[in-house]
């Protein structure tokens, strides 16, 4: 089987270090960046591409890991762009966080060319050099296991979600979850604070009450297993839940701190023990 042959177009912290990762895996990609210099501080790239149409002539599979879903597009369809290059057959993968939407105008314009597109979501970009990355693919089965050498090379973990789209769809859901973390962080240690409480107890309480880590996932882990909640226990859980709630907006209204995520869990309490929303 003829080594696959790879191009990575953005060389910022995510595509810069899957470049790194690749090449110390003996993948040396092309890459290209509208940077002319951008290449210069990659362990193992020797340079960059003149143009994304060099690039494409030098690649079977294309990664675009660039920010903005317009700057996705200018990739794609702009003056210049890959799809005008590209030779059909061409496996392009979108690293960038897009919209839904977007990944479905990618796709057809990739179809429209006889590129096939893969959504790629990734989490622990900081870790791309590291070959750190989870990476979440969306694609037709055969595509991504054509493609899965490249992949491999830079993600320690390739999670096929499923059809295009299914992983940015999980890229999303699981930065609503981080972002979901952060705030409730936020808005906990803020009440702590200004009640007296060091952030040191606090992190020792919730570190020593889940050992594991998991705690934050338990939901997921029960819908996973198909574990319906009772009725009896929603209804009891709920009541807890509410009791709890409001004992953290009345501390909030005490000293001043702002407990809108407090206010805003305690009608949904039920229906997320149920998982269902009206």
């Amino acid at each position: 089987m003829t080594e696959l042959r790879a191009g990575v177009i953005g060389l910022g912290e995510i595509g810069g270090g899957v470049a790194v990762s690749m090449a110390r895996r003996r993948r040396i990609p092309s890459v290209f960046d509208v940077r002319p210099d951008a290449a210069a501080s990659l362990d193992g790239i020797p340079g960059q591409s003149d143009s994304i149409a060099d690039l494409v002539g030098d690649s079977d599979v294309v990664l675009i890991a660039v920010v903005t879903a317009d700057q996705v597009r200018d990739v794609l369809v702009g003056s210049g762009g890959l799809l005008a290059a590209a030779k059909p057959g061409l496996i392009v993968v979108v690293l960038s966080t897009v919209s839904i939407a977007d990944v479905r105008e990618f796709e057809q314009l990739c179809a429209d060319a006889g590129v096939t597109l893969l959504d790629c979501g990734v989490t622990n970009g900081d870790k791309a050099a590291e070959h750190g990355i989870v990476a979440m693919i969306g694609g037709p089965d055969e595509v991504v296991e054509k493609a899965r050498p490249v992949l491999d090379n830079f993600a320690k973990q390739v999670v096929h979600a499923g059809p295009v789209g299914a992983g940015m769809t999980t890229k999303i859901a699981r930065n609503l979850i981080q972002y979901g973390w952060w705030a409730v962080v936020d808005e906990a240690a803020n009440l702590a604070v200004a009640n007296g409480v060091s952030l040191d107890t606090l992190l020792s309480v919730m570190r020593e009450a889940d050992t594991d880590g998991r705690q934050p996932l338990r939901l997921l882990d029960v819908r996973a297993a198909g574990i319906t909640v009772p009725p009896d226990y929603v209804e009891r859980a709920g009541a807890l839940a509410d009791k709890d709630l409001d004992a953290a907006a009345a501390l909030g209204e005490t000293t001043g701190v702002s407990t809108p995520l407090a206010a805003a869990c305690k009608p949904l309490m039920r229906d997320v023990y149920t998982g269902h929303r009206e």
